[in-house]
């Protein structure tokens, strides 16, 4: 029936599966999967199923088959080493069976406590993994135990510190997860305040930005106003008060003449003593002119 299967396979196999430039050895190979497969399968009662032979699933497979032969062939050798060993330890035992009979130590005459002594010690013996009962053997056997015993105690202590050492980090990361907990939720309950002074703020920054805008168009509004008025940086407010002052002063200088003017008012109407009486204030008023643009001029030259 496999043979039948592999026949009909042939075809797929050279039609897809071999490779060019080496139709020998795959075929080859290919004889040896086919021959593997047949006796694994045969081994389990049942027929090998149908698939394509190419040259992945090809080499897949006999490297399968290899790896699997070479671990057979050495489960052989391993078998065939235990049963003969088996075969050795059964003839020792049947040989001093026959020893101890002849001496009269046979199992069923020795007394049941020997008997349990002696299981005992074989059992012991197997659970030490020694061949035999002598006394060096157990020694030996002891001291191994006693070196593994001293590696297990070192290696339990290190895991003993290490362990402390993972606690206590493992405490201090539970008091600072605990911290960050309190500080996450403090965090929180301070959002709500928060958010209302922020959106405070951003009010108020919108409230500036429209105050600073409107003073920025009043600056330019106030400085074409005086551009336009020929304002200089030299006319301070310091420069106006002596000014002022110097007005004073000349208004109190010229009430008396605007005095006598007024009394001319009431004079009779004379033609040629009213020529003659405004010819003369018109000089003192040329004159008061005269002196109020000295003083001006004096006051711009000293702030300068």
């Amino acid at each position: 029936m496999g043979d039948a299967k592999s026949g009909a396979a042939d075809a797929p196999a050279a039609a897809a599966g071999e490779p060019k430039g080496g139709g020998g050895s795959d075929a080859a190979r290919i004889s040896e999967v086919r021959a593997w497969l047949a006796s694994q399968f045969e081994a389990a009662g049942k027929e090998v199923p149908d698939f394509e032979y190419n040259s992945r699933s090809v080499a897949h497979l006999h490297n399968l088959a290899a790896v699997s032969q070479a671990k057979t062939q050495a489960a052989s050798i391993v078998a065939s080493d235990f049963r003969q060993k088996a075969a050795e330890y059964r003839s020792q035992a049947a040989r001093i069976r026959e020893i101890l009979e002849s001496a009269g130590l046979a199992q069923e005459s020795l007394a049941s406590n020997i008997v349990a002594s002696a299981q005992a010690l074989a059992n012991v013996a197997n659970l030490l993994n020694i061949r035999d009962t002598e006394l060096s053997s157990f020694l030996v056997a002891m001291g191994d135990i006693s070196l593994r015993k001293s590696s297990v105690e070192e290696k339990r202590a290190k895991v003993e510190k290490d362990s402390k050492v993972l606690l206590d980090y493992t405490r201090k990361a539970i008091a600072r997860l605990t911290y960050l907990k309190r500080t996450l939720a403090q965090l929180e309950d301070d959002v709500a305040p928060c958010e209302a002074q922020v959106e405070n703020w951003r009010t108020n920054l919108a409230v500036m930005a429209s105050k600073e805008r409107q003073y920025t168009q009043q600056y330019a509004n106030y400085k074409t106003a005086l551009n336009r008025v020929g304002y200089t940086p030299e006319i301070s407010h310091n420069v106006l008060v002596e000014m002022a002052e110097h007005r004073k002063e000349l208004e109190k200088k010229t009430k008396p003449i605007l005095d006598t003017l007024r009394s001319y008012q009431d004079l009779p109407p004379d033609k040629a003593l009213a020529a003659l009486a405004i010819e003369d204030k018109k000089r003192q008023y040329a004159a008061a002119e005269k002196y109020l643009e000295d003083v001006l001029h004096s006051a711009l030259s000293t702030s300068e």
